[in-house]
């Protein structure tokens, strides 16, 4: 069975080291982008989940800036990604999803 392998942050430079490496084996790469999935909004993110059911789940989504970036708006930037780590982990959890 070929393994369906959601990779969370596809297009930042993480994320798509990873695409790259998993297009070497012979599994089903889904993405999405910020405009297809907010991963910052819990429905979302578990409606999305319960669709595609994938086996495997890579996340290397992040809220990113520069240096001023993130020190004119830290609290921001933390708020973000504990949400789109948070709704993906407890989303993945609520559909079973084990790796």
């Amino acid at each position: 069975m070929k393994n369906k392998i959601y990779v969370a942050g596809h297009k930042g430079m993480v994320g798509s080291a990873i695409v790259r490496c998993l297009k070497k084996s012979k599994v089903k790469i889904i993405t999405k982008s910020k405009k297809e999935l907010d991963l910052t909004k819990q429905i979302e993110v578990l409606k999305f989940l319960k669709k595609e059911k994938p086996d495997q789940i890579y996340i290397a989504a992040a809220k990113a800036g520069g240096i001023f970036a993130n020190q004119s708006y830290p609290a921001k930037f933390i708020y973000e990604n504990i949400m789109i780590q948070t709704n993906i982990i407890d989303s993945a959890f609520k559909c079973g999803i084990k790796k």
